[in-house]
């Protein structure tokens, strides 16, 4: 029996980690005939199928006052409470129209309820399922435990109650080991770990002329080495190690490419990268402008690509992260086929690489040794072929759609009781 369901976040619009992911699980469902809908407070969904509320994007001045006073703080003032509480009000009133307006089943939570960008909404979340009972699978990609920007706070009364809560007609879902362990450990609650996954099953298209423009439009020659950054441009994403590694191959040829934005955390990183690539000679491009969901032709013929495009296009793939909940970029350089550096955070160590990905690996710098690993991997085609294919078919066995399909199967076949994946 198909179900109606609610996919509920502060933001599905663009190439983060949530809205990506969102989308897979949507895809799946839809391949067995559940049907979704959308409500947040950015959204590049149809307005057919989903609800729009301002309030409930983390970036709304209202939530961005009201982090303000509570973050780096000790205590917060009344009127705080109060408006934490009164948009909170506000937000439930909304969701409950969401669930009227489209009939819906199943709510799916994704990432409202365990990282605090948008307070209110968490509440929100919170007190309709509490007042609802409704039957809800809690997405959890990032806890606040796990970021330093939310240590000390002034909120923790709010925080142990709604991110995440512990209600009987929740199931959790967590996306590593590491948060599967802390889950239990911090609230007694056990979840499912579903990996972030990508569609192995179905190999990325060629390149076709359009994205074949790609370097060009962005002002490379067709024979320089783009060294391929798809993060956002926020410190954990480690860039300057990125910057290190290229200055160290003194190849001019050698360009590094940063194809997403600076995010919710400032611009004061992105200036410093821009002078410490300017000291270490190295051709460093933010392209964010030029990359969105879809191809588009501007007025004036300028074009800008998807994230595919890049991928396609690029000859290697930095990852030093410091942190990741999961590590959705070293997934999509497997799905691509493309040589990869990654910094050995905690979950990459816990659960991607025992299972024997075959990356060139760095522990916190850049080494001479890794600089010749990166040299002879761009330089030899038969090595570079090799690596690459071990890990798509790594990708294939552990992280595609096939696995998600089991994992939903499950969430799904504990609310209805049937099989209806």
């Amino acid at each position: 029996m198909s179900q109606r369901i609610g996919f509920i976040g502060t933001r599905f619009a663009g190439t983060d980690g949530v809205s990506l992911e969102s989308a897979k699980w949507a895809e799946v469902l839809w391949h067995h005939q559940h049907v979704s809908y959308w409500y947040g407070g950015k959204l590049d969904r149809s307005p057919d199928i989903s609800m729009e509320v301002p309030h409930a994007y983390f970036g709304h001045p209202d939530n961005v006052w009201i982090n303000e006073r509570v973050f780096g703080k000790r205590k917060r003032s009344r009127d705080v409470t109060q408006r934490i509480f009164a948009i909170a009000e506000y937000l439930k009133d909304t969701l409950y129209q969401f669930v009227e307006r489209f009939d819906i089943d199943i709510l799916i939570v994704e990432n409202a309820l365990c990282i605090p960008m948008n307070i209110p909404l968490g509440v929100a979340i919170t007190h309709f399922i509490a007042e609802t009972g409704f039957n809800t699978i809690a997405h959890h990609h990032d806890f606040y435990w796990e970021r330093d920007r939310f240590s000390v706070n002034a909120v923790g009364d709010i925080l142990s109650m709604a991110f995440p809560p512990s209600l009987p007609s929740i199931q959790h879902v967590t996306i590593n080991s590491f948060a599967n362990q802390e889950l239990s450990h911090r609230r007694g609650e056990s979840s499912l770990l579903v990996p972030n996954v990508l569609n192995f099953e179905a190999p990325p298209p060629q390149p076709d002329d359009y994205s074949r423009e790609f370097r060009r439009d962005i002002g490379l020659e067709p024979d320089d080495i783009i060294f391929l950054q798809p993060t956002r441009v926020v410190p954990r994403k480690g860039i300057e190690h990125s910057i290190a590694l290229v200055s160290q191959l003194k190849n001019p040829k050698c360009k590094l490419v940063v194809s997403h934005e600076a995010g919710d955390e400032g611009h004061d990183y992105m200036m410093a990268l821009m002078d410490m690539a300017e000291q270490e000679n190295v051709d460093l491009r933010f392209i964010s402008t030029k990359v969105g969901d879809i191809r588009t032709v501007r007025e004036g013929g300028e074009r800008t690509y998807t994230l595919a495009d890049a991928y396609q296009q690029a000859d290697f793939i930095t990852y030093p992260s410091i942190y990741e909940g999961f590590g959705n970029a070293l997934l999509e350089a497997f799905y691509y086929r493309k040589p990869v550096l990654v910094n050995r955070y905690s979950i990459y160590v816990a659960d991607i690489e025992p299972l024997g990905a075959k990356v060139i690996t760095m522990n916190g710098y850049i080494t001479r040794d890794i600089v010749k690993q990166v040299q002879r991997t761009i330089e030899d085609a038969a090595f570079r072929e090799e690596m690459v294919e071990h890990n798509y078919e790594l990708g294939r066995r552990f992280y595609s759609y096939s696995v998600l399909r089991r994992k939903l199967r499950s969430l799904i076949t504990n609310f209805t009781g049937a099989d209806d994946l």
